[in-house]
């Protein structure tokens, strides 16, 4: 016999029955290790840090460079003019060549060595709290140089239009 708490909580169980099974089989595809979860991953991490680091690092150098170049002159940097450009470009070029996935291990080894200079030469003397975004932006970049820009990146695109078509 059924009482009427036993109903109850079978009747609250039942609209939630629904929305749980459809995320158990959404993580369960998440977790399957198919290329699409590792595509998606990889696409994810490319629009989220190339687009930050293009739009927010690389944007505001671009925009006055001689405060940036200024910067690396008054701290000793061995050729300011060139090494302050090469950095400017990779933060802003690199990041947007990551984001959309064009050029994506050559940019991604770029932002590698700059944000690797940034953070244990031009920040070296400051708290960790200050180099750990740079620091987080170049381990991505290594993370993406190492495995690739993914299927849905122009790479990408660009590798399946030359694959020879089959008949």
């Amino acid at each position: 016999m059924t009482t009427q708490v036993d109903a109850a909580n079978e009747v609250s169980n039942l609209p939630a029955a629904a929305p749980e099974r459809t995320s158990r089989r959404f993580f369960a595809q998440l977790d399957s290790g198919a290329p699409i979860t590792r595509d998606l991953a990889l696409l994810s991490l490319r629009l989220a840090f190339g687009g930050a680091l293009a739009l927010t690092h690389g944007r505001a150098k671009l925009a006055a460079p001689a405060r940036f170049l200024e910067a690396l002159a008054k701290r000793d940097f061995p050729l300011p003019g060139f090494f302050g450009w090469a950095a400017i470009l990779s933060e802003f070029v690199g990041g947007l060549l990551l984001a959309v996935g064009l050029l994506t291990r050559p940019a991604a080894t770029f932002v590698v060595i700059t944000l690797g200079v940034a953070a244990f030469d031009f920040h070296s003397a400051d708290p960790f709290a200050k180099r750990e975004l740079a620091l987080a932006y170049a381990v991505v970049a290594l993370s993406v140089a190492i495995a690739g820009p993914g299927r849905y990146s122009l790479d990408g695109w660009l590798a399946s239009r030359s694959e020879p078509r089959q008949r």
